[in-house]
């Protein structure tokens, strides 16, 4: 007598719980309710003989069956994502869709170029874009919400491929009338002393800052914590400190004259890393490649005075 087997629905409501935490949550992003997906977790319980997931006061947690379990599941639905992926490919010509996550303080300033190249390069690949902070989307990805995420590097995990795309120089904004303002360049030893505002810690920004702030003297603001790069912009124009600004974002938003702040390179340079990151295990690899491809093109073609191409 053969064994029932656990059903592609139930691993999909049980990857969409883990990565929530929530039973609420979860429900409500695959629109069903609380009981029925309680219902779906305990039968998948019941069909693997295991237990998967506590209640506590913080949620859904998983049990260390849970966790193992967890990687396995998201590996077979990668699976038969490849499945139809392959078979919509030979069936129509190489359309698909891929589920892209964008870094806030990227995508907006690299994804209306490059969704320009793709419609002509890739006419029938779809593209599903959703912007958030980079820990989040690294488990959303974990999580099969994502097929493919924009983020700033490195990224270290066994479960990921990376692909580098550029080096993005981060330029010292000041106030107009602040003292630096006049210079063509600032040395690191300039800053010594300064007020510096940065993004919050979940932004990978923060970081490279903090470690500047440590090792040239300068004075990390904690009491101001910019929410976005726009805020952080407007903050340094009121005089309330000092930032660095992403290139692609100061081409965008930052006029070269008669804008609110100034902006000044930093000699030898300070800057981060950009690239693109999926799961290992992902069902389709044919459109990452175009993906990245396209992106590579848009990066040697449209980009290349802001920032330096990877390889």
């Amino acid at each position: 007598m053969s064994h029932p087997l656990p059903t592609i629905r139930q691993l999909r409501y049980f990857v969409t719980l883990a990565q929530t935490g929530q039973y609420r949550r979860a429900a409500e992003r695959l629109g069903l309710s609380q009981p029925s997906l309680s219902q779906q977790i305990a039968a998948l319980e019941d069909v693997l003989g295991l237990r998967l997931v506590e209640r506590g006061r913080r949620g859904a947690q998983l049990t260390p069956g849970g966790r193992d379990v967890l990687e396995r599941a998201q590996k077979v639905l990668d699976d038969v994502e490849g499945l139809m992926e392959a078979a919509n490919a030979m069936g129509r010509g190489g359309a698909g869709t891929l589920h892209l996550g964008a870094t806030v303080t990227i995508g907006p300033y690299f994804l209306p170029r490059f969704l320009q190249h793709l419609h002509i390069k890739n006419p029938d690949m779809k593209l599903v874009a959703r912007d958030g902070v980079p820990k989040d989307l690294l488990e959303e990805l974990l999580a099969g919400t994502h097929d493919i995420i924009l983020t700033q590097m490195p990224v270290a995990a066994s479960d990921f491929s990376t692909h580098p795309l550029y080096r993005e120089p981060m330029l010292l904004a000041v106030a107009r009338d602040h003292p630096l303002a006049t210079q063509n360049q600032v040395a690191r030893e300039d800053l010594k002393g300064q007020d510096v505002l940065t993004l919050g810690a979940k932004l990978t920004l923060h970081a490279p800052l903090t470690q500047l702030c440590a090792d040239v003297g300068a004075r990390l603001r904690d009491d101001y914590i910019g929410t976005s790069l726009d805020a952080l912009r407007q903050m340094v124009a009121m005089n309330m400190g000092v930032t660095f600004l992403p290139a692609l974002y100061a081409q965008s938003e930052v006029p070269k004259t008669a804008g609110d702040v100034v902006l000044i390179p930093v000699r030898g340079g300070f800057y981060r890393q950009v690239g693109l990151v999926w799961r290992k295990s992902s069902g389709k690899p044919r459109l990452i490649a175009q993906f990245a491809e396209v992106a590579e093109r848009v990066v040697r073609d449209e980009f290349a005075r802001q920032v330096q191409p990877a390889g």
